[in-house]
This record gives C-alpha cells, structure tokens and sequence, in this order.
C-alpha cells in the first residue's frame, strides 16, 4: 500500500512541477517535429500520434482543438506523448473535422507559441490491423527477421512467425485475401520451407511448385474468391553497382506467372503469362475477379529491363485465362522517363490500381527515384502522386478494404529504412499527405535499425501465433499438379 501511495504522490509532484506557458513570443513558423504529422489526413482509429521537438527545450504544451474539446499535454523535455484513452475520446468527437494543434516550447527561461498545424480528421476508418517483415537493409546476410502484426488503434505488437523458430530461413512477408485475416498466406523459404496457408487458423504447407516451373511462388496475390492464388515464379540475380551513388540491383533472369488452385490442387498454366520471350511478374487480381494485373517485359540489358503494366482476362468459375494480354502502360521511348512499372494493386472498388514507376528495372526498393503512381481504371488518367511521394523510393503498397487508405514502405528519411506511411485517398482520387506508423515512444525511428518491409493492412487480427508456423513448417506438405491451357499467343500484344 505504501510503495502505491508514494507511486501515486510522485506522479502529483512531478505533475505540479511541469512548468504551463506564461507569455509566450509568438513564431510564425511550424514547429520543428518528428515524425512529420504537420497537416496531416488521419483515421478516427489511429494510435496517439506521438512527437517530438528536433530542438532540446526545457519544456513543452501541446494543445489539440476542435468544436470546443481540448486535448493537452504539458511535459518536461521535448516529447509529446498523448494519453491513449483521452485521444481516443477526443478523435470519436473531431470525426469529420479539422483538429488545430498548437505547440509552445520552454527554451532558455523563454516560451514560444508556434503557428498551428493542423490534423483532419477522416470519416473514413482504417483497416486496423497491419502486418509487415522486419529485417536489416542488408545485401547479402539476414538475421533475426520476424513477420510482425500491429493494431494501429493502439501500439499492441506481436511476432507471426519468427526466423528462430523456423530455422533461421529467410521469410516472405504475409499477404492477406482481400484484407480478410481468416484467409491469408507467407512463405518461408529454403529446404524444408514452403507457402503457409491460413484458413480460419488451420495453417497448412503448400508445395507450390511442379518440375515445369523455374522456382516456387514469389509474389502472390488471392483471386475475391479465395480459391485461386496468382503467383511468379523468379529465378532472381542480385548484383552491385560499379557506382558508389548505386547500392545493389535485383533483376530477373526468368520469370512467369501463374494460378495455382487450392480447390483442386492443380498449377493453371497459360502461355501468354509464362512466354519464353517476355519476363512476366507482380501479378495481382481485379476485385471482381475477372482479371489478372501483371508487369513484363522482354530480356534485355539491366537498363533496357522496362516493364510494362499488362491486364489478361480470367475466369473463376473454369480458371480460364483470356486469349489476349491488354497493355495499359508501356515503357516510354525517353530513357530518362520513370518508365518501368512494378507491384500494380487495385483498389478493392475496383475504380483506381496504383503500381510504381522507376527508370528500369524489377527492384525499385533501391532505386532512390522511385515514385507511386495511380491510374483511373475508368478514364485511363494518371495521376503522379506528387503530395505522396518523396525524393526516395517509396514503393510496396496496399490498401484498406474501403478503397480510402494507402499504406506504403517509404525510405523518405535517410534512403536506407523503409517505414509504413500512410495517406488518405478520398473517393474523388485526391491524394492527403501521408504519416508514418505512430510509435509509443516518439524516437523510436531514430533508434530502429530494421526496415518494415511490404506492409499490408486487414480487417482483424489473425488467427495463429509464431508458434504454429514452426509446427507447420516441420509438417507434411500438399503438393500441386500441374496443368496446360491452349493459348494462341498475340505477339503484339492489345495497346490500350
């Protein structure tokens, strides 16, 4: 009782010595915070958006505003560090409103009150759960990787699947089916590893992969049924760049896509998406399910490797693919365009599909111009993504089930960690400035020395733990039969 009283009666004494503003200066500038939330689009949903100021002051307030309510934090030092109860109350009231938040410093015996910023605060919630891989930017080597899930109401993480648990193999990040956390898949790769398919949490081991094949599934996406996965198989190369403004490129020696059946267990081969004269990969279904997205493009040198953004008719009710392949964008004839396209993902609505753009090439986490970029499925009309992007690459996208949100890994802060970001796309197709992933501490960034890797959003948290992947993995495996389909292949190709 004694050690409660006096844990009680500290945290009154520390509270009545945090210094509150008293004549500020006024400054016409926006304070100087990490992360970035200045004018920021935000779900009702999210965790606390903790900061911190870039200059050591004494002391700090931070008041949040909106239709009369008021959330402040008065704090020694530079953090600000919201209460998560009171932010969420206070973000359930803003719902469709703008939050004003002003910061006022303590520096050398002087306050300073800075000029607002603002968040608004969307109507539209966030998937809330969120998974992603972290591992060390390296080159060659890898070490104590896991695949993580996150709720992004709160700061609650946990590991779902662990490199020490499932013998220390590299690990593919996890990919939901249509955001639904009862239907997902990752892959853990090496001798023994395999696709670890979840349903309702019975995790099975898949053998994707037949004698026909070059290697087993790389990227993979779900058809809206769940019946099919659509996949590339990559005989992938890394090599080094001669430049030291260059750190290292991955590029396809082969590659080919194709569906595998869970239903039946068959491999569903067409020619037109594993053509010997065209690298095919990032395949990805249409929410209707009518169709596949994926990029290719024909052999070449490293930078002559321009991808383009092709579309093929698919059937779910026979696993038909169609007759033709549809180019909605190819490589431009100006080198110095940002012209090969790489990871297409179709808003859930079926209305916009976003992809990257980077000047050659199949890996565009290296690559510092890589942008995003959104095209109307309707008009064809593209837009940049300017508000989105940065000056390095930001790439390996996804979105919520309500076609609003974006998250994406962005390397904006020093070139070398990826971080989750996200942005608000409205139903118009106007693009918000995006935020990083909210950390309980605000320097956990400037202490974290793993980048979050290919970040996917679901609707709920799934349904298994680290633990029964390794049981998974150590168990039998379903293997896959192989099957052809006829195809007369259209060397040129439907330009649209």
């Amino acid at each position: 009782m004694k050690t409660i009283l006096h844990t009680v009666l500290l945290a009154l004494l520390l509270a009545a010595c945090t210094p509150t503003p008293e004549a500020p200066v006024k400054n016409p500038a926006q304070p100087d915070i990490y992360p970035d939330y200045a004018d920021v689009c935000i779900p009702s949903n999210i965790a606390p958006l903790n900061f911190l100021l870039r200059d050591e002051v004494e002391a700090v307030e931070a008041r949040a505003e909106c239709g009369g309510e008021a959330l402040v934090v008065n704090a020694r030092g530079n953090e600000v560090c919201f209460d998560e109860e009171e932010w969420q109350e206070f973000l359930e009231k803003a719902v469709g409103k703008s939050v004003q938040v002003t910061v006022t410093t303590l520096k050398d015996g002087q306050w300073t009150s800075w000029h607002p910023f603002t968040w608004k605060v969307s109507e539209d919630p966030i998937d809330p759960w969120l998974t992603y891989r972290l591992i060390e930017p390296d080159y060659e080597i890898y070490q104590n990787l896991s695949l993580r899930e996150r709720c992004l109401e709160n700061f609650d993480e946990r590991p779902i699947s662990d490199y020490g648990l499932v013998g220390n193999r590299c690990m593919n990040c996890h990919t939901y089916a249509n955001q639904n956390p009862n239907l997902s898949m990752l892959y853990v790769r090496g001798e023994g590893g395999g696709a670890i398919l979840n349903r309702d949490g019975k995790l099975s081991k898949l053998n994707i992969k037949t004698e026909e094949m070059a290697s087993g599934s790389v990227y993979f996406a779900f058809s809206p049924s769940g019946r099919y996965v659509v996949f590339s198989t990559n005989d992938i190369i890394p090599a080094f760049h001669a430049k030291p403004e260059k750190r290292l490129e991955v590029f396809d020696k082969t590659s080919d896509v194709f569906v595998a059946d869970l239903q039946t267990m068959t491999i569903l081969h067409s020619p037109l998406l594993a053509d010997s004269a065209v690298f095919e990969t990032f395949p990805a279904f249409a929410p209707d399910g009518k169709s596949i997205f994926f990029c290719s493009a024909p052999p070449g040198g490293l930078q002559q490797m321009r991808y383009s953004l092709c579309r093929i008719a698919f059937d779910e009710q026979t696993g038909r693919m169609g007759e033709s392949v549809d180019t909605l964008m190819g490589p431009s004839p100006t080198s110095d365009d940002k012209c090969s396209v790489c990871h297409p993902r179709v808003s859930p609505d079926g209305r916009r599909i976003i992809y990257t753009v980077a000047h050659y090439g199949t890996f565009p986490i290296w690559h510092t111009e890589t942008d995003l970029q959104m095209m109307n499925l309707t008009t064809g009309e593209v837009d940049r993504m300017e508000v989105a992007n940065s000056d390095k690459s930001d790439t390996y996208h996804s979105w919520s089930s309500n076609s609003r949100w974006l998250v994406f890994a962005s390397k904006r802060d020093d070139g070398l960690y990826g971080k989750p970001y996200f942005c608000h796309i409205d139903k118009d197709g106007k693009v918000e400035k995006p935020f990083v992933l909210p950390q309980r501490n605000p320097k956990f960034y400037d202490n974290c020395l793993k980048s979050f890797n290919i970040p996917e959003l679901g609707r709920g948290p799934l349904p298994f733990q680290a633990i029964d992947v390794k049981h998974a993995v150590e168990g039998p495996q379903e293997n896959f039969t192989f099957t052809k389909q006829s195809n007369t292949i259209n060397k040129e190709r439907n330009r649209l």
